[in-house]
């Protein structure tokens, strides 16, 4: 796909969240809660973190030279790992410090009603951010499922925004919870209990968008029906079997191919050249990612149709 549906989600995300976090930032300042306090680290981190998807998708369209001749694809994988390492060590990580610093010495909050208003409001922009980011992947995520989608985009960006949103609204939830519940029990503790359990939400999430991302980052080959669409596009016309086949994507809109291929006996050399182009031709028109492709012609040598020598 390309990085359109990505771009409209990222930006969606890095509107809301830049609103979100001045509103947050207000909120911790007049009532001193710290589940506002890690709610706002979160959404500077997120706001921070459509930042760096941006740049990715900007730093990708470098034009392959030399030193990179198949080109900065990988940028996108390396800034979004970066997106989840940020999340992790400037969500998690503090919300999980702010919330057993409060637990150790908890402070009761001014003007709590200010907090909840600013919770609800960032409650309505997290969803317009989580509803942009659904309707965007919805266009590219077929038949599967939410979980399978993550895990199986070659696309890093999408599945990035996905978590974050859906990580920000149920903090939000968890936030609201803990100021509701300390002015309601007029105990501090709930608004710390609040932050901790946003804590360690965040460090789930970011613990499964590092092991995504660094998946994507080492190489990912294409998804079995890619796979299975790319073998039949090959072993047709004067192709007789595929001997061998390897892919990797080598970028999100960019997949490469090497495959060995057995040809029908007795062609020509132009009609091998002709028949690789072909191939080529076939698999371009069904999987438009695929955009280099390396074939090599050679025998298929099946060593259980040899008998085994006599002893």
């Amino acid at each position: 796909m390309s990085a359109g549906g990505s771009t409209k989600a990222i930006l969606a995300a890095l509107f809301a969240n830049g609103g979100i976090a001045v509103a947050k930032f207000v909120g911790f300042l007049i009532t001193g809660s710290s589940s506002m306090l890690a709610e706002s680290v979160h959404s500077v981190a997120d706001t921070s973190n459509q930042g760096l998807l941006l740049l990715g998708q900007k730093t990708s369209l470098r034009k392959a030279n030399k030193e990179h001749p198949f080109g900065y694809g990988r940028d996108r994988y390396f800034y979004s790992f970066i997106v989840a390492l940020m999340l992790f060590s400037l969500g998690s990580v503090f919300a999980l410090y702010e919330g057993i610093h409060k637990l150790s010495a908890p402070e009761a909050l001014t003007s709590p009603i200010v907090a909840v208003v600013i919770l609800v409001v960032a409650i309505g922009l997290e969803c317009y951010s989580f509803y942009t980011a659904i309707v965007e992947s919805k266009k590219v995520k077929g038949d599967a499922t939410w979980w399978g989608f993550i895990r199986q985009s070659r696309t890093p960006e999408l599945p990035v925004v996905l978590l974050e949103d859906a990580g920000a609204l149920f903090g939000l939830v968890l936030a609201l919870l803990g100021v509701g519940l300390t002015v309601v029990t007029g105990d501090p503790v709930f608004d710390a209990l609040g932050t901790v359990c946003i804590g360690v939400l965040l460090g789930v999430i970011a613990v499964i968008l590092i092991i995504e991302m660094k998946s994507l980052l080492i190489g990912e080959g294409a998804t079995d029906v890619e796979l299975s669409t790319i073998e039949d596009e090959l072993a047709t016309g004067k192709v007789d079997r595929i001997i061998h086949i390897r892919t990797q994507y080598i970028g999100p809109d960019e997949l490469l191919i090497a495959a060995k291929i057995a040809l029908r006996p007795n062609l020509s050399m132009e009609d091998v050249a002709q028949a690789i182009n072909d191939a080529e031709v076939r698999v371009r028109n069904a999987v438009p990612a695929a955009r280099l492709i390396y074939l090599e012609p050679d025998l298929y040598r099946d060593k259980l149709a040899t008998p085994p020598a006599e002893v």
